[in-house]
C-alpha cells in the first residue's frame, strides 16, 4: 500500500492546470513574444481537456498559442520540462497537442522564427467589410487610441479563413461555446479594430467580435439574434463591448424589415451589458421622460421603443425600470415603495404562474400527492425569495445609473 500511495504522488507531479499551461499572445512586435506582460490566459479549458482542466503526463508544461495581433496567423508550440514516460514505462501521457489541433485551423506555424516573419505581413492586413463606426479611447500609456467597428458578410474575400482562426477563441473565454456554420448567408459578423502605429505605418489589432443570425419572422420581417459576443482579454474593461452592442443596434435599427433584436441564451453580463445599451439609447425618446415615468409603464413606451429602436416589450420594461429609479427620490419612503411595488409585480410572475398551477394540481392530485408540492409553494418562502430579486434587481440598476453618469 505504502508503495502504491508513493507512486500515485510522483505521478502526481505531472498534473498540470490547463488553465494555467495554456499562454495566448496577441503580438505586434517581435519582443512581444518573450514580454510575459503580454501574456493571457483561459477562463476556461474544459471544453478542449475535460470537466477537470487538468493535463497529464508533463512538468512544467507550457502551451503556446500566440497570434499575430490583426490577420491572427498562429504559433501553436508545446513545452515542457519532463515527460511522464521518460520515467515510469507503461504510462502514457495526455496527447495534448492532438486536442489542440482539433480546434485551430490548418496553416498555423510550430516554428518562433517562422512567426515573427509573420509579423511583416501584418501591415497588409486591412479590416474586412463595411466601416459602420468609429470611436476613441484614452490611454495613460499611449494617449487617444482610435477604433474601428465593421460589418462583414460571408462573401467577404478572406474573411472564412480569417474567421476560422478567430472563433477559436470562444472555447477559452466562452463556457459552453460551440463553433457556427459560416457558410450560412443568414449570419452577419461585426468586427471590433484598433489602429495602431508601427514603424511609421497604419496597422490594424483585432479586439472582439459579434455573430449575429437573422431569424424570419411571419410575413415580411427579420428578427436578428445575437449569438457570440467576445471582447479579447487585453481589451477588456476598456468600453469596447458597450461600443460594439450600441453599433449593432442602431445598425439594425436602420433596417425596415428587422422587427426587435433579441440574444440567444444571453449570460448574466451581456443581460447587463445590454440594459445599459439600451438605456442609453432610450432615455431621449418622449415617453421614457421623466414626468412620465412616475405613471408606470405604458403601451406608449413599449411602442415607441419597438418602432423607433427594435426592442422588445420585455427589455423596454426594463429600460423603464431602471430609468424610474435614476428619477425616484428613495428617501421618499412613499415613492420608494411605489417603485418597489412596480418592479415587484413583474418579478411575482413566476411565482404567479405557479400559484395557477397549485391551482390545477388541487383538482387532479391526490392528497398525499399534493403534499409533496407544497413545500415549493410556500407563501413565504415566495416573499422572501422576491425581496432578495428585488434587491439584486435595484442594485444592477443602481450600477448601470453609475455607469451611464460618469458617461455622460
Amino acid at each position: 500500500m505504502a508503495a502504491i500511495n508513493t507512486m500515485e504522488k510522483k505521478l502526481a507531479e505531472y498534473k498540470c492546470d490547463t488553465n494555467e499551461a495554456i499562454c495566448m499572445k496577441l503580438v505586434r512586435f517581435p519582443e512581444d513574444v518573450e514580454d510575459d506582460r503580454t501574456t493571457f490566459h483561459p477562463e476556461f479549458s474544459h471544453q478542449v481537456y475535460g470537466d477537470d482542466e487538468v493535463a497529464f503526463g508533463y512538468k512544467g508544461l507550457q502551451i503556446q498559442l500566440f497570434y499575430t495581433a490583426g490577420n491572427l496567423s498562429t504559433l501553436f508550440k508545446v513545452k515542457y520540462s519532463s515527460k511522464v514516460s521518460e520515467t515510469f514505462d507503461c504510462v502514457e501521457p495526455d496527447d495534448i497537442e492532438g486536442k489542440i489541433r482539433e480546434i485551430i485551423p490548418a496553416g498555423f506555424t510550430c516554428n518562433s522564427d517562422d512567426f515573427i516573419s509573420l509579423l511583416e505581413k501584418e501591415a497588409n492586413f486591412q479590416p474586412f467589410g463595411t466601416l459602420l463606426h468609429t470611436y476613441t479611447v484614452h490611454s495613460e500609456d499611449a494617449g487617444e487610441l482610435t477604433y474601428q467597428i465593421h460589418k462583414v458578410d460571408v462573401n467577404c474575400a478572406g474573411f472564412h479563413d480569417y474567421h476560422k482562426r478567430l472563433q477559436t477563441f470562444l472555447m477559452w473565454f466562452i463556457e459552453t461555446a460551440s463553433f457556427i456554420d459560416a457558410d450560412d448567408d443568414r449570419w452577419d459578423f461585426f468586427l471590433v479594430f484598433e489602429k495602431y502605429n508601427k514603424d511609421g505605418e497604419t496597422l490594424y489589432a483585432t479586439v472582439g467580435y459579434m455573430t449575429v443570425y437573422n431569424y424570419y419572422v411571419y410575413p415580411d420581417k427579420t428578427r436578428p439574434r445575437v449569438s457570440q459576443m467576445l471582447i479579447l482579454p487585453p481589451f477588456q474593461g476598456e468600453g469596447h463591448g458597450a461600443q460594439l452592442l450600441e453599433a449593432v443596434h442602431r445598425f439594425y435599427c436602420s433596417l425596415p424589415k428587422v422587427q426587435d433584436i433579441t440574444a440567444e441564451d444571453p449570460s448574466e453580463s451581456y443581460v447587463k451589458l445590454r440594459d445599459y445599451v439600451l438605456v442609453k439609447l432610450c432615455q431621449g425618446l418622449p415617453s421614457f421622460t421623466a414626468d412620465k415615468l412616475p405613471l408606470g409603464f405604458s403601451a406608449d413606451m413599449a411602442k415607441e421603443a419597438q418602432d423607433k429602436l427594435k426592442i422588445n416589450k420585455k427589455h423596454a420594461r426594463r429600460v423603464y425600470e431602471i430609468l424610474r429609479l435614476r428619477a425616484t427620490d428613495m428617501s421618499d419612503e412613499d415613492k420608494a415603495r411605489e417603485y418597489r411595488l412596480e418592479v415587484k409585480k413583474r418579478l411575482f410572475g413566476p411565482y404567479r404562474k405557479n400559484q395557477r398551477e397549485m391551482a390545477k394540481m388541487k383538482k387532479c392530485l391526490r392528497p398525499e400527492e399534493l403534499l409533496s408540492h407544497v413545500d415549493q409553494m410556500d407563501t413565504q418562502t415566495q416573499h422572501e425569495e422576491l425581496e432578495k430579486s428585488y434587491q439584486v434587481v435595484v442594485e444592477d440598476y443602481r450600477r448601470i445609473i453609475e455607469r451611464i453618469a460618469t458617461h455622460a
